[in-house]
């Protein structure tokens, strides 16, 4: 199946290749992890993500270092994706690391039946690099954004 055709229609993350496909927020070969699923949508990626008991910082909202993970995995698949929208030569999703990431928590995030919502596009390439800008929410409310530097995969890491 072309890669291009079928990006639209499954997680971005299911096209990571199997060794590149253990991260403990999105791999979905990693078991424990928190298996979260990045959806292409034009020009920007979408993801849905329920939050545990178990992820619970101060009681009755969602720990922050969930929230970050979360950004940081989704910001990767964002810059995947629009890697491969804009190089139709391209047959194999890249991935991408993160370079540098700035989380601004916006309002407290909490923890209750709403599943959290992202939101992320990016905002400029350079080369290995792109610029991400991600957006959490949760009940339609923003609670994080996330400005995040991504590059794609050094070969020093394949």
């Amino acid at each position: 199946m072309n890669i291009h055709a079928s990006i639209r229609s499954k997680p971005i993350q299911h096209f990571y290749l199997d060794e590149h496909n253990l991260c403990y927020g999105c791999g979905q070969h990693n078991e424990d992890g928190l298996q979260l699923k990045s959806f292409w949508q034009g020009e920007k990626a979408i993801a849905s993500f329920n939050p545990k008991k178990k992820h619970n910082g101060i009681p009755g909202f969602v720990y922050g270092g969930l929230v970050a993970s979360l950004i940081d995995c989704h910001a990767m698949a964002t810059a995947a994706a629009d890697h491969l929208a804009l190089h139709p030569e391209v047959e194999d999703l890249p991935r991408f690391v993160t370079g540098t990431m700035t989380v601004r928590y916006v309002n407290p995030t909490p923890l209750n039946d709403e599943p959290l919502e992202l939101s992320a596009r990016v905002t400029e390439r350079s080369g290995r690099k792109s610029h991400v800008i991600v957006s959490l929410s949760c009940a339609g409310k923003v609670t994080a954004e996330g400005d995040v530097i991504a590059f794609h995969i050094p070969e020093t890491m394949d």
